[in-house]
């Protein structure tokens, strides 16, 4: 029989792993960014950057919304929604790769045009949140496959995912919807 803890120590030190993974893609994210001499003439599929990129972000802020709410739904924890259909785990999964599949175009075009900037206070939170967003996605990935975590552990994963998500929706689509302006939270 195994004491609970030497189950803790594999569940810790697989945590520990997956935590450094996710800061060092987050770092190479970084440095390639800080190396990389931007190209400020880039377009996005032929069409204003800027537009596009806002667009895409807009979509994939409310798919983050919508994987939130599956989310909450499979953990029971939606108020009135009663036990998920069974199709709400693979919805989950097909959106989070749609989710995915759209955030790349933006990344990749942000990291050539851009790099990685700390330029003003809004472009430096943007662009380090821009890092920690796939070290973030990474994790996620790793955290859903891996066995015998702590309950707490995936629910926070996604969470930090969709708030990372919406600090570089607020600081970059909104920020262009708004005339280059943040609002005042």
């Amino acid at each position: 029989m195994t004491s609970p803890d030497a189950e803790a120590r594999p569940a810790a030190g697989r945590l520990a792993w997956i935590g450094l993974l996710a800061v060092g893609i987050a770092a190479a994210i970084y440095v390639a960014g800080r190396l990389h001499q931007p190209d400020y003439s880039r377009v996005l599929f032929g069409l204003d950057a800027f537009e596009v990129k806002s667009a895409l972000s807009t979509i994939a802020i409310g798919l983050a919304v919508v994987q939130v709410l599956l989310a909450l739904w499979m953990y029971r924890r939606l108020p009135a929604a009663g036990a998920p259909p069974r199709q709400v785990r693979l919805t989950h999964r097909v959106i989070g790769f749609g989710l995915f599949a759209i955030t790349v175009p933006i990344a990749l075009h942000c990291l050539v045009a851009y790099g990685v900037q700390l330029t003003s206070v809004r472009v430096a939170i943007h662009s380090i949140a821009g890092c920690f967003f796939y070290g973030a996605f990474a994790a996620k990935v790793l955290l859903v496959h891996s066995r015998r975590l702590p309950g707490w552990v995936l629910p926070v994963a996604g969470g930090t995912l969709a708030i990372i998500l919406g600090v570089l929706w607020y600081t970059s689509a909104l920020w262009f919807y708004n005339g280059e302006h943040l609002p005042h939270l």
